[in-house]
Protein backbone atom coordinates (compact mmCIF):
# COMPACT_ATOMS: atom_id res chain seq x y z
CA UNK A 1 0.00 0.00 0.00
CA UNK A 2 1.34 3.46 -0.90
CA UNK A 3 1.91 6.11 1.73
CA UNK A 4 -0.87 8.32 0.34
CA UNK A 5 -3.41 5.50 0.07
CA UNK A 6 -3.26 4.90 3.84
CA UNK A 7 -4.25 8.51 4.61
CA UNK A 8 -7.93 9.27 5.01
CA UNK A 9 -9.42 12.30 3.23
CA UNK A 10 -11.92 14.54 4.99
CA UNK A 11 -14.91 16.54 3.83
CA UNK A 12 -15.27 20.32 3.50
CA UNK A 13 -18.75 21.20 2.32
CA UNK A 14 -19.55 18.91 -0.59
CA UNK A 15 -15.86 18.37 -1.43
CA UNK A 16 -13.25 15.95 -0.11
CA UNK A 17 -9.65 16.87 0.64
CA UNK A 18 -7.01 14.18 0.54
CA UNK A 19 -5.56 11.35 -1.55
CA UNK A 20 -7.76 10.21 -4.40
CA UNK A 21 -9.45 13.59 -4.74
CA UNK A 22 -8.62 16.69 -6.80
CA UNK A 23 -6.34 19.24 -5.20
CA UNK A 24 -8.44 21.64 -3.10
CA UNK A 25 -7.51 25.11 -4.39
CA UNK A 26 -8.01 28.10 -2.10
CA UNK A 27 -7.84 31.68 -3.37
CA UNK A 28 -6.62 33.75 -0.43
CA UNK A 29 -8.27 37.16 -0.59
CA UNK A 30 -7.12 37.96 2.93
CA UNK A 31 -7.15 41.73 3.31
CA UNK A 32 -6.29 42.42 -0.34
CA UNK A 33 -9.79 43.91 -0.62
CA UNK A 34 -8.47 46.92 1.37
CA UNK A 35 -11.79 47.25 3.14
CA UNK A 36 -13.74 47.63 -0.13
CA UNK A 37 -16.69 45.23 -0.39
CA UNK A 38 -17.05 45.68 -4.15
CA UNK A 39 -13.38 44.81 -4.58
CA UNK A 40 -13.92 41.71 -2.44
CA UNK A 41 -16.79 40.64 -4.69
CA UNK A 42 -14.63 41.15 -7.79
CA UNK A 43 -11.95 38.93 -6.24
CA UNK A 44 -14.56 36.26 -5.51
CA UNK A 45 -15.57 36.45 -9.17
CA UNK A 46 -11.92 35.99 -10.20
CA UNK A 47 -11.66 32.86 -8.05
CA UNK A 48 -14.90 31.44 -9.44
CA UNK A 49 -13.90 32.11 -13.03
CA UNK A 50 -10.52 30.44 -12.48
CA UNK A 51 -12.16 27.32 -11.04
CA UNK A 52 -11.00 27.59 -7.40
CA UNK A 53 -12.79 25.56 -4.75
CA UNK A 54 -12.82 28.21 -2.02
CA UNK A 55 -11.94 31.78 -1.15
CA UNK A 56 -10.54 32.77 2.20
CA UNK A 57 -10.56 36.02 4.15
CA UNK A 58 -8.89 37.10 7.38
CA UNK A 59 -10.70 38.26 10.50
CA UNK A 60 -9.18 40.08 13.47
CA UNK A 61 -10.33 42.11 16.45
CA UNK A 62 -7.81 44.97 16.15
CA UNK A 63 -7.86 45.87 19.85
CA UNK A 64 -6.76 42.29 20.63
CA UNK A 65 -4.43 41.56 17.74
CA UNK A 66 -2.47 44.81 17.49
CA UNK A 67 0.32 44.97 20.11
CA UNK A 68 0.00 47.94 22.47
CA UNK A 69 3.30 49.45 21.33
CA UNK A 70 2.06 49.53 17.70
CA UNK A 71 -1.46 50.88 18.22
CA UNK A 72 -0.51 54.56 18.14
CA UNK A 73 2.24 54.30 15.53
CA UNK A 74 1.30 56.45 12.54
CA UNK A 75 1.54 55.13 8.99
CA UNK A 76 0.91 56.40 5.50
CA UNK A 77 -2.14 54.62 4.09
CA UNK A 78 -4.72 55.13 1.33
CA UNK A 79 -6.80 56.87 4.02
CA UNK A 80 -4.02 59.31 4.89
CA UNK A 81 -1.53 59.21 7.73
CA UNK A 82 -3.33 57.40 10.53
CA UNK A 83 -2.47 55.16 13.47
CA UNK A 84 -1.90 51.47 12.88
CA UNK A 85 -4.95 50.65 15.00
CA UNK A 86 -7.10 52.93 12.82
CA UNK A 87 -5.67 51.25 9.72
CA UNK A 88 -6.52 47.78 11.04
CA UNK A 89 -10.12 48.87 11.50
CA UNK A 90 -10.21 50.21 7.92
CA UNK A 91 -9.44 46.80 6.44
CA UNK A 92 -11.79 44.79 8.67
CA UNK A 93 -15.21 43.67 7.47
CA UNK A 94 -18.07 43.40 9.98
CA UNK A 95 -21.49 41.76 10.07
CA UNK A 96 -23.05 43.63 7.10
CA UNK A 97 -20.11 42.93 4.79
CA UNK A 98 -19.74 39.26 5.71
CA UNK A 99 -23.48 38.70 5.32
CA UNK A 100 -23.13 39.96 1.75
CA UNK A 101 -19.98 37.87 1.19
CA UNK A 102 -21.73 34.76 2.53
CA UNK A 103 -24.74 35.25 0.23
CA UNK A 104 -22.53 36.15 -2.73
CA UNK A 105 -20.36 33.03 -2.37
CA UNK A 106 -23.41 30.82 -2.04
CA UNK A 107 -24.87 32.38 -5.18
CA UNK A 108 -21.58 31.89 -7.07
CA UNK A 109 -21.21 28.31 -5.85
CA UNK A 110 -17.88 28.65 -4.06
CA UNK A 111 -16.93 27.83 -0.46
CA UNK A 112 -15.57 30.56 1.78
CA UNK A 113 -13.86 30.74 5.12
CA UNK A 114 -11.49 32.93 7.11
CA UNK A 115 -8.36 32.80 9.20
CA UNK A 116 -9.46 33.97 12.64
CA UNK A 117 -6.76 35.57 14.77
CA UNK A 118 -8.65 35.73 18.09
CA UNK A 119 -11.57 34.17 19.94
CA UNK A 120 -14.18 36.91 19.20
CA UNK A 121 -13.30 36.72 15.50
CA UNK A 122 -13.66 32.93 15.56
CA UNK A 123 -17.05 33.15 17.23
CA UNK A 124 -18.12 35.76 14.69
CA UNK A 125 -17.13 33.68 11.63
CA UNK A 126 -18.61 30.53 13.20
CA UNK A 127 -22.01 32.23 13.06
CA UNK A 128 -21.84 31.80 9.27
CA UNK A 129 -21.18 28.04 9.61
CA UNK A 130 -18.22 27.84 7.21
CA UNK A 131 -17.29 24.46 5.73
CA UNK A 132 -13.79 24.68 7.23
CA UNK A 133 -11.51 27.00 9.16
CA UNK A 134 -7.96 28.03 8.33
CA UNK A 135 -5.32 28.52 11.04
CA UNK A 136 -2.79 31.16 9.94
CA UNK A 137 0.89 30.37 10.49
CA UNK A 138 1.36 32.88 13.36
CA UNK A 139 -1.49 31.23 15.26
CA UNK A 140 -0.09 27.68 15.17
CA UNK A 141 1.43 28.18 18.64
CA UNK A 142 -1.72 29.77 20.12
CA UNK A 143 -3.00 26.81 22.13
CA UNK A 144 -6.11 28.62 23.32
CA UNK A 145 -7.16 29.45 19.77
CA UNK A 146 -6.43 25.92 18.50
CA UNK A 147 -8.53 24.44 21.31
CA UNK A 148 -11.36 26.85 20.50
CA UNK A 149 -11.27 25.79 16.84
CA UNK A 150 -11.21 22.11 17.77
CA UNK A 151 -14.17 22.59 20.12
CA UNK A 152 -16.29 23.80 17.18
CA UNK A 153 -15.66 20.55 15.32
CA UNK A 154 -15.17 22.03 11.85
CA UNK A 155 -12.36 20.76 9.60
CA UNK A 156 -9.11 22.68 10.05
CA UNK A 157 -6.43 23.60 7.53
CA UNK A 158 -3.34 24.64 9.47
CA UNK A 159 -0.41 26.57 7.98
CA UNK A 160 3.06 25.84 9.38
CA UNK A 161 5.13 28.87 8.37
CA UNK A 162 7.66 30.26 10.89
CA UNK A 163 7.24 27.11 13.01
CA UNK A 164 9.69 24.45 14.16
CA UNK A 165 8.93 20.76 13.84
CA UNK A 166 8.58 20.61 17.62
CA UNK A 167 5.95 23.37 17.54
CA UNK A 168 4.11 21.55 14.77
CA UNK A 169 4.26 18.34 16.82
CA UNK A 170 2.68 20.17 19.74
CA UNK A 171 -0.17 21.48 17.57
CA UNK A 172 -0.76 17.99 16.16
CA UNK A 173 -0.88 16.52 19.68
CA UNK A 174 -3.27 19.24 20.84
CA UNK A 175 -5.67 18.67 17.92
CA UNK A 176 -5.42 14.88 18.11
CA UNK A 177 -8.49 13.23 16.63
CA UNK A 178 -10.94 15.85 17.89
CA UNK A 179 -11.57 17.26 14.39
CA UNK A 180 -10.47 16.50 10.82
CA UNK A 181 -7.32 18.53 10.12
CA UNK A 182 -4.34 18.85 7.83
CA UNK A 183 -1.11 20.84 7.70
CA UNK A 184 -0.09 23.21 4.92
CA UNK A 185 3.64 23.58 4.33
CA UNK A 186 4.43 27.29 4.19
CA UNK A 187 7.33 29.76 4.27
CA UNK A 188 6.18 32.99 5.89
CA UNK A 189 8.10 35.59 3.92
CA UNK A 190 6.56 37.90 1.34
CA UNK A 191 7.54 37.11 -1.31
CA UNK A 192 9.24 33.83 -0.41
CA UNK A 193 12.54 32.94 -2.10
CA UNK A 194 12.84 29.66 -4.00
CA UNK A 195 15.81 28.52 -1.91
CA UNK A 196 13.71 28.90 1.25
CA UNK A 197 10.62 27.00 0.05
CA UNK A 198 11.81 23.41 0.68
CA UNK A 199 8.84 21.59 -0.86
CA UNK A 200 10.15 18.24 0.40
CA UNK A 201 8.86 19.25 3.83
CA UNK A 202 5.44 18.21 2.48
CA UNK A 203 6.77 14.63 2.39
CA UNK A 204 8.05 15.02 5.95
CA UNK A 205 4.68 16.24 7.22
CA UNK A 206 2.74 13.54 5.39
CA UNK A 207 4.94 10.75 6.73
CA UNK A 208 5.03 12.16 10.27
CA UNK A 209 1.33 12.84 10.80
CA UNK A 210 -0.38 10.47 8.34
CA UNK A 211 -2.81 13.14 7.21
CA UNK A 212 -3.45 15.10 4.01
CA UNK A 213 -0.82 17.77 3.35
CA UNK A 214 -0.95 20.94 1.29
CA UNK A 215 1.09 23.97 0.29
CA UNK A 216 0.40 27.63 1.02
CA UNK A 217 2.60 29.70 -1.26
CA UNK A 218 3.88 33.26 -0.98
CA UNK A 219 6.34 33.11 -3.85
CA UNK A 220 6.26 35.08 -7.09
CA UNK A 221 5.17 33.09 -10.14
CA UNK A 222 3.58 29.69 -10.68
CA UNK A 223 6.45 27.19 -10.92
CA UNK A 224 6.75 26.31 -7.25
CA UNK A 225 3.00 25.94 -6.69
CA UNK A 226 2.78 23.70 -9.75
CA UNK A 227 5.68 21.64 -8.42
CA UNK A 228 3.77 21.29 -5.13
CA UNK A 229 0.79 19.95 -7.07
CA UNK A 230 3.05 17.52 -8.93
CA UNK A 231 4.42 16.32 -5.57
CA UNK A 232 0.89 15.46 -4.50
CA UNK A 233 -0.33 18.48 -2.54
CA UNK A 234 -3.86 17.73 -1.36
CA UNK A 235 -4.60 21.46 -1.05
CA UNK A 236 -3.03 24.55 -2.54
CA UNK A 237 -3.45 28.14 -1.41
CA UNK A 238 -2.29 31.37 -3.06
CA UNK A 239 -3.06 35.02 -2.37
CA UNK A 240 -4.94 36.77 -5.19
CA UNK A 241 -5.26 40.38 -6.27
CA UNK A 242 -6.54 42.40 -9.20
CA UNK A 243 -3.17 44.15 -9.52
CA UNK A 244 0.09 43.42 -7.68
CA UNK A 245 0.86 47.14 -7.69
CA UNK A 246 -2.13 47.86 -5.44
CA UNK A 247 -1.52 49.13 -1.90
CA UNK A 248 -1.11 46.44 0.75
CA UNK A 249 1.49 44.15 2.29
CA UNK A 250 0.29 40.96 0.57
CA UNK A 251 -0.23 42.31 -2.95
CA UNK A 252 3.30 41.70 -4.28
CA UNK A 253 3.18 37.97 -3.44
CA UNK A 254 -0.31 37.54 -4.92
CA UNK A 255 -1.52 36.18 -8.25
CA UNK A 256 -3.38 38.41 -10.67
CA UNK A 257 -6.46 37.00 -12.44
CA UNK A 258 -4.61 35.63 -15.46
CA UNK A 259 -2.01 33.97 -13.25
CA UNK A 260 -4.68 32.36 -11.06
CA UNK A 261 -6.49 31.04 -14.12
CA UNK A 262 -3.24 29.50 -15.42
CA UNK A 263 -2.46 27.99 -12.03
CA UNK A 264 -5.80 26.19 -11.71
CA UNK A 265 -5.74 25.09 -15.34
CA UNK A 266 -2.22 23.66 -15.06
CA UNK A 267 -2.86 21.95 -11.71
CA UNK A 268 -5.77 20.09 -13.29
CA UNK A 269 -3.58 19.09 -16.25
CA UNK A 270 -0.90 17.84 -13.85
CA UNK A 271 -3.48 15.79 -11.92
CA UNK A 272 -4.67 14.19 -15.13
CA UNK A 273 -1.12 13.46 -16.26
CA UNK A 274 -0.12 11.89 -12.92
CA UNK A 275 -2.65 9.11 -13.47
CA UNK A 276 -3.01 6.07 -11.20
CA UNK A 277 0.47 4.55 -11.44
CA UNK A 278 -0.63 1.40 -13.29
CA UNK A 279 1.43 0.72 -16.42
CA UNK A 280 -0.71 0.03 -19.43
CA UNK A 281 -0.60 0.22 -23.22
CA UNK A 282 -3.07 2.86 -24.42
CA UNK A 283 -5.20 2.48 -27.52
CA UNK A 284 -3.44 5.48 -29.00
CA UNK A 285 -0.15 3.53 -28.85
CA UNK A 286 -1.38 0.49 -30.78
CA UNK A 287 -0.84 1.94 -34.31
CA UNK A 288 2.71 3.00 -33.35
CA UNK A 289 3.35 -0.40 -31.80
CA UNK A 290 2.32 -2.10 -35.04
CA UNK A 291 4.42 0.29 -37.13
CA UNK A 292 7.62 0.41 -35.08
CA UNK A 293 7.82 -3.04 -33.47
CA UNK A 294 8.33 -4.94 -36.70
CA UNK A 295 10.36 -7.75 -35.07
CA UNK A 296 8.80 -10.66 -33.16
CA UNK A 297 8.01 -9.52 -29.66
CA UNK A 298 8.76 -12.90 -28.02
CA UNK A 299 12.53 -12.80 -28.65
CA UNK A 300 15.28 -10.15 -28.70
CA UNK A 301 15.60 -8.12 -31.87
CA UNK A 302 18.11 -9.61 -34.32
CA UNK A 303 21.44 -7.81 -34.10
CA UNK A 304 24.45 -7.91 -36.44
CA UNK A 305 27.06 -10.42 -35.30
CA UNK A 306 29.33 -9.12 -32.59
CA UNK A 307 26.90 -6.48 -31.29
CA UNK A 308 25.27 -6.71 -27.89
Amino acid sequence: MSQASSIDPFQAGSLYIGPGHPCFIIAEIGINHNGDLELAKRLIDVAVQAGCNAVKFQKRTPEICVPDEQKDQRRDTPWGRITYLEYRHKVEFGQPEFEIIDAYCRDRGILWSASCWDRPSLEFIESFQPSFFKIASPMLTNDELLRAHAHLGRPLIVSTGMSTLQEIDHAAELLGDRVPWMFMHCTSSYPARADEINLRVMDTLRARYRRPVGYSGHEVGLQISLAAAARGADALERHITLDRAMWGSDQAASLEPQGLHRLVRDVRVIETALGDGQKRVYDSEIPMQAKLRWWPTNRPMDRPEGQV
